[in-house]
């Protein structure tokens, strides 16, 4: 397949999975997800995106362990600096979930529905083609733009961390506006982060751990303080 073709399907992928998570099948996370790696899949082959391409060799995943592991540590010592402040502890209080369904979200949830297929995607498929055909500069560039974009939906939403913003730029139209800009800016550039990990590692496992370290050790953040 052709790189335009391939560069297509990849992005028509990712936005339909978008759409079908948040506003069609607003309860089917962990089912769209699957279906987006399974696409995106079908996409990669055809592209002839090897192992190599999509930061999945073998030979990678030390080096992806490595870094991945390091990231993480990283993460999860800034939540227990964080626990220790007691304005942040106060502020992150008040979750109503329990141990069982915490774990559960942490554990399967979040890498089944968001971390796995969100990399897979955007360090992995896209990255991939991306910089085979125009170099890692501009494969960072714009599939972390896409990245931030992504969350566009997400941040109509309701949850905790909107919840947190609308309380400071209000509910109204220019709040809105501002929660969704902050939204895509504040992703976009974590997508450049997840980025660099990929390409210094040579591994999706590097980004997976770091990604999982900020949404799922999160998850566990607001019932410990």
């Amino acid at each position: 397949m052709q790189f335009p073709a391939a560069l297509g399907l990849t992005v028509a992928t990712i936005a339909s999975a978008n759409v079908v998570g948040h506003l069609v099948l607003p309860d089917s996370d962990i089912a769209v997800g699957a279906a987006m790696v399974g696409g995106l899949t079908v996409v990669a082959r055809a592209s002839d995106l090897g192992a190599d391409d999509l930061g999945l060799a073998r030979r990678t995943w030390g080096s992806g362990l490595r870094w991945g592991g390091v990231a993480a540590a990283i993460v999860a010592a800034g939540y227990g600096l964080a626990a220790a402040v007691p304005a942040v502890r106060d502020a992150a209080a008040g979750g109503t979930e329990t141990w069982s369904s915490a774990l559960l979200k942490a554990l399967v949830v979040i890498p089944l529905a968001t971390v796995i297929p969100e990399e897979f995607a955007f360090r992995g498929v896209l990255w991939g083609l991306l910089r085979r055909e125009s170099g890692r500069r501009v494969a960072t560039a714009v599939s972390s733009a896409l990245f931030g974009l992504w969350h566009v939906l997400p941040a109509f939403g309701g949850g905790a961390a909107n919840e947190s913003v609308t309380g400071v730029v209000g509910d109204g139209t220019v709040g809105v506006v501002l929660r969704v800009a902050g939204t895509v800016l504040f992703t976009g550039l974590a997508g450049v982060l997840f980025c660099e990990l990929r390409a210094r590692s040579g591994s999706l496992l590097a980004p997976v751990l770091l990604h999982w370290a900020v949404n799922g050790l999160g998850e566990l953040f607001v019932l410990v303080t």
